[in-house]
């Protein structure tokens, strides 16, 4: 792919080749300050690192209901009748559809699953025994996703079903388009179905008016049996007019971004199917994990899946339309496949030599699939598939955020290796683990060095803090080592705070171009009424969709790359640490727990607060979370609920001090995890807490929750809290330094002293130009007046400037978008100006030197 460096529609060249979404006059120079907050200088000579064309692109999984529902254009939620408890135990054959007639029509609607099914990896359909009188009409209707099948007055939608009937006669079917209340909202559409013999039927509606709620209605006349399988509807109008293909508002919104790359199908979504152990076997079964071979060749033909996330997946959206999308945007692939080591939370790997060997020749597979010739027997598919030419694959992922990295390494080396020997110009990516820090991560990372890998990929979701408190994290990374590919990152919700954060760590990312190849945002997609994470890049309901504060940030530094870093300095502000104080807390998570002898004292012995519940009251404990179930019992204070998540209680005195010792008792009852002592304790959004026993008693962290959103501050792996067993607890506070001890044992210790620089930048050149773009994130409530220098460089006297700018807490939601970018000419610009930064605000300005 090649990835365009003239800014598209965000441009800040002095030629724009696209409108800017709004437009502002120009405006007049800022009074020169004597005494700037901040100084960015161009360091004369330097060269900096060189950004690859693909510097960032997009992570698509499907999750949120991304794919049926979302960005795959089908209209008719369980086309295929196989949504079944199999896959969700809420599900059955006929979920979304409802039995329906008129006329006086009458029948019976079964789903089944008999010699008469269409093929083996379509095997349940709908068989309707049909008893009408003259002129009687019976079927079903469908529901669609969200509030209903979404039509646009006067558009036109294909309509498609595989049907059989054992009528001598055929089967007369009418298709229609109604409104909940009835209404026709389409000229009815008339088949007749005729023999014994599965046969496609097409037609076409047209919509008579708008409605996000209409309802399709598959209605059947006369007698005897009638089978359906694959009841479809596609607007006509979808992506780039692609049959079988994207919902059109959703594909544009993610190609304006214009990415370098598109990594698919997941995330977790590839890793072993928790609940089919490891794999199925070369034959179809249900629930297997996600295999790129299911999801190719003709629609119907297709399997349906168990999702990772909890719901059932069609795979109308496959590997033909993932690789067929990536060329249509101009991004290079990026598939990813199982290695055979669950991730994700879960802790197997596969002992089944015949199994591992498959996948690795199901990957020399997909590559020859995507890159063979029409000759071969891949290549053959693609082409049949109606894309003869080569797709172009250079990369591709083996497994996703692995918990066993000895595991996984030795299944990622027979990957590599085999990979290599028939396509050695393919780079193989690894991965790091699910975190950016501890014991699993140093392992990873260690592993992949000895292994020689070309490519690691790291996960991280953090608080805003922590993006802003790590802007250098690549600044002491091995410039010999393995790339790095920032496959998944996200600031923990969707505020403008969160996308400011983003934009400051992406200076460091830019900066460290020559070790960071390759970022991506993640996840990309979200339907509102169905959401199993958040935060994400673009929302959508069914006929809606906005993008996140944190889109307009992707959007503006993925159209505004630039081909080279101008090394810089910068002076000015930061946020020192501070002390770790505040309430006092206790907590659970789907566990019983018992809690006595809380004390934080001083380092000199003096208590501070105590409380021994001798007396039978919890005396001012306060709930701030409103879960579980707290009563004082036998002298403790106790959680009993095994269900409740998050009980999290405050004691009723605030600790003020710097330094200090907190201890008690704990003791685990009942239930699937251990018990979480808080500290630094805020509120119910912010606060510290040890969480001994977590991840289903597998591990015990520190978490730092700020503003609702938790990171990992320190780890100890394989660590779990045995029921029925008292632990003496101790933290010891020396202001930002944390040390723990467990049964008068050193458990470990951290500090979190990190300094927050709200202040960020880089300066990259548009080499086919000269244009320097100054990119400056000021992530704070104050103006930031700011010296650039330019090293003597010769400027025009004007330059164009991009602000995203407003209310930290603003979101942007289906009813009012608020953050959206604002494009001005400046004036003013020397070889040093000043310039002042709004509050809160990201700022792209490029700087013509030729």
């Amino acid at each position: 792919m090649s990835l365009p460096r003239a800014l598209g529609a965000l441009t800040l060249s002095m030629a724009f080749t696209a409108p800017l979404t709004l437009a502002a006059p120009a405006l007049a120079a800022p009074q020169q300050p004597t005494e700037p907050d901040y100084t960015i200088a161009v360091e004369p000579g330097a060269t900096g690192a060189e950004i690859d064309e693909s510097m960032y692109g997009v992570f698509y999984e499907d999750i949120n209901f991304a794919a049926d529902g979302g960005l795959y254009a089908e209209l008719v939620r369980n086309r295929s009748f196989e949504f079944l408890p199999v896959d969700n135990s809420g599900y059955h054959g006929l979920t979304a559809w409802t039995p329906t007639s008129s006329s006086g029509g009458s029948g019976a609607a079964t789903t089944v699953d008999d010699e008469a099914r269409l093929n083996e990896r379509n095997r349940t359909h709908l068989r309707l025994d049909l008893a009408n009188p003259e002129g009687g009409r019976y079927g079903v209707t469908n529901s669609g996703y969200n509030a209903g099948v979404a039509l646009t007055a006067g558009a036109r939608y294909d309509f498609s079903t595989w049907a059989r009937t054992d009528a001598p006669a055929g089967t007369p079917l009418t298709v229609t388009l109604r409104s909940t209340d009835g209404e026709l909202l389409a000229d009815p559409l008339d088949l007749t179905v005729q023999g014994d013999g599965w046969v496609e039927y097409t037609g076409t509606l047209t919509a008579k008016r708008t409605t996000d709620a209409a309802r399709l209605a598959v209605e059947a006349g006369g007698t005897g049996t009638l089978r359906l399988d694959m009841v479809s509807l596609f607007p006509e109008d979808t992506y780039l007019g692609r049959e079988n293909g994207l919902r059109k508002d959703l594909a544009e919104k993610v190609a304006a971004l214009n990415p370098g790359f598109l990594r698919f199908p997941g995330g977790c979504l590839v890793n072993v199917n928790s609940h089919e152990g490891y794999d199925a076997d070369s034959d179809y079964e249900r629930a297997r994990s996600y295999q790129w071979k299911d999801t190719v060749g003709p629609v119907e033909e297709r399997a349906t899946n168990s999702n990772f996330w909890g719901y059932n997946q069609s795979y109308g959206l496959g590997y033909f339309e993932y690789f067929q999308f990536a060329e249509d945007i101009g991004a290079d692939p990026l598939p990813v496949v199982p290695a055979m080591v669950t991730g994700c939370g879960q802790n197997r790997a596969t002992e089944d030599p015949e199994l591992l060997e498959r996948h690795i020749q199901d990957t020399l597979d997909l590559i020859e699939f995507a890159n063979g010739p029409a000759t071969s027997t891949w290549g053959k598919l693609r082409a049949d598939m109606g894309h003869p030419e080569p797709f172009g694959l250079t990369h591709i992922g083996v497994g996703n955020e692995e918990n066993l990295p000895d595991e996984y390494a030795e299944n990622f080396v027979r990957f590599r290796d085999a990979i290599k020997a028939a396509h050695p110009d393919i780079t193989v990516i690894s991965n790091s683990g699910p975190d950016d820090q501890g014991p699993v991560f140093d392992r990873h990372w260690e592993l992949n060095r000895a292994n020689g890998v070309e490519m690691v990929d790291e996960h991280y979701y953090n608080t805003p803090t922590w993006f802003l408190q790590n802007n250098d994290r690549y600044d002491s990374y091995d410039r010999s080592g393995p790339d790095v590919f920032l496959g998944e990152y996200a600031s923990l919700d969707n505020t403008f705070f969160n996308a400011l954060s983003e934009a400051a760590y992406m200076t460091g990312l830019e900066r460290n171009a020559d070790v960071v190849k390759m970022a991506s945002y993640a996840p990309l997609l979200a339907n509102v009424d169905h959401v199993q994470w958040k935060p994400d890049m673009i929302w959508f309901d069914n006929d809606e969709s906005w993008g996140s504060t944190s889109y307009e940030v992707q959007k503006l530094f993925m159209n505004n790359v630039g081909d080279r870093v101008v090394p810089t300095t910068v002076s000015g502000r930061t946020v020192q640490p501070a002390p770790i104080n505040g309430g006092i807390g206790l907590s659970t998570w789907s566990t019983a727990a018992r809690y006595d002898d809380v004390k934080v004292a001083s380092p000199d012995g003096t208590v501070l607060y105590e409380d021994g519940f001798s007396d039978g009251d919890a005396g001012d404990w306060t709930s701030l979370a409103g879960r579980g179930s707290w009563s004082v019992e036998d002298g403790a204070y106790v959680q009993s609920s095994t269900t409740a998540n998050d009980t999290l209680v405050k004691a009723p005195a605030d600790i003020t001090a710097t330094d200090y010792d907190l201890s008690l008792k704990a003791t685990k009852t009942a239930g699937a995890e251990g018990f979480l002592i808080g500290f630094g304790v805020q509120d119910s959004d912010d606060y510290y807490w040890w969480n001994l026993g977590g991840w289903n008693n597998t591990r015990s962290v520190v978490e730092k929750a700020t503003g609702g959103a938790k990171e990992t501050v320190f780890a100890k792996e394989n660590h779990s809290i045995a029921t029925g067993e008292t632990y003496d607890v101790r933290i010891e506070v020396r202001g930002t330094t944390v040390t723990l001890y467990l049964d008068g044992e050193l458990f470990g210790s951290f500090s979190d002293d990190d300094v927050t620089e709200p202040f960020a930048q880089v300066v990259t050149e548009d080499e086919a130009t000269g244009d320097l773009i100054v990119k400056v994130v000021n992530a704070q409530d104050t103006p930031a007046v700011t010296t650039i220098d330019l090293a003597g460089r010769r400027v025009f006297g004007k330059a164009e400037m991009t602000v995203l700018s407003g209310d930290p807490a603003a979101r942007n939601t289906r009813s009012a978008q608020p953050v959206q970018p604002v494009t001005s000419t400046i004036k003013g610009v020397k070889s040093q100006f000043t310039r002042t930064f709004e509050p809160n605000s990201v700022t792209f300005i490029r700087i013509a030197t030729k």
